[in-house]
């Protein structure tokens, strides 16, 4: 698996042992065989809400994504998909900054338009299974208030993300008032699939879920992100040989203060 170590302020722990891990499958101890910094290219998706409640945001969003892209591309391949309306890719996977530059100077909110949020991370997961990456990570910006419209359950969205091998992490923007559709709407029940998503489906994969008070918030988040991407472990561990996955791979560290997130590798590579 591919672990990320953070100590109480969110900063990357590197220079940890085989140790200083602990991992279990489906709550039975693993030995940990081997621990080394994770070297091997990032296949990594942005995933950008462009509904119509996100354009007072649109500026912050470019800017955030400038400073990802100056931050993440070098050795790594980057897509850009948005969300608004029907999942559309603005740029498909490539290491070649100008490209990317000019797809985020592309993003654009569309008026009158809700967030297909779910459809856009089914479509990738698909993607990311097919093309099978050494490693892969999904980065997801979308607004709080935007109304949800995929009709999708978030049972199958969850357990795509799962089992394509990549690290779902999720930056919500919570400015203003949340969108509360009618109980028992169709509306309802797609944003209420989408927080269960946003909620399982970051900790299944080891990602991360989090808020931004502002759109000036932005930038420090992904900077973040990029910067954790970069130092993470490459951990090897021994497991009896098996027909039946586990369900659940958890990782922790010994030394205290210390959060571990584990990415398993659950596509043969």
């Amino acid at each position: 698996m591919y672990v990320t170590v953070t100590d109480r302020n969110g900063a990357p722990v590197t220079g940890l042992t085989p140790n200083d891990f602990i991992v279990r499958e489906d709550g039975v101890r693993r030995e940990v065989l081997r621990v080394e910094p994770a070297t091997a290219p990032i296949e990594i998706t942005l995933v950008v809400d462009t509904s119509d409640a996100a354009s007072p945001y649109i500026a912050d969003m470019r800017r955030a994504l400038t400073e990802f892209v100056k931050d993440a591309a070098k050795g790594n391949e980057i897509a850009l998909t948005t969300f608004g309306a029907r999942p559309q890719i603005l740029q498909g996977h490539t290491g070649n900054v100008e490209l990317l530059n000019r797809a985020v100077g592309r993003l654009f909110a569309e008026e009158g338009t809700g967030a297909y949020l779910l459809e856009a991370l089914s479509s990738i997961a698909r993607g990311i299974t097919k093309r099978a990456p050494q490693r892969a990570a999904i980065v997801a910006i979308l607004m709080q208030s935007a109304p949800e419209f995929s009709n999708l359950p978030y049972e199958n969205v969850v357990e795509a993300l799962r089992d394509c091998g990549a690290a779902f992490n999720a930056v919500t923007l919570q400015f203003g008032p949340a969108t509360v559709p009618p109980t028992g709407s169709e509306q309802a029940t797609a944003m209420h699939n989408r927080d269960m998503v946003l909620d399982l489906a970051t900790r299944a994969t080891g990602g991360l879920n989090d808020q931004a008070i502002s759109g000036m918030a932005l930038p420090p988040e992904l900077k973040s992100i990029a910067t954790q991407l970069r130092n993470q472990y490459r951990l090897v561990y021994a497991r009896p040989e098996s027909l039946i996955p586990p369900e659940k791979v958890e990782v922790a560290v010994k030394k205290p203060g210390l959060t571990a997130r584990g990415t398993p590798v659950t596509v043969q590579r």
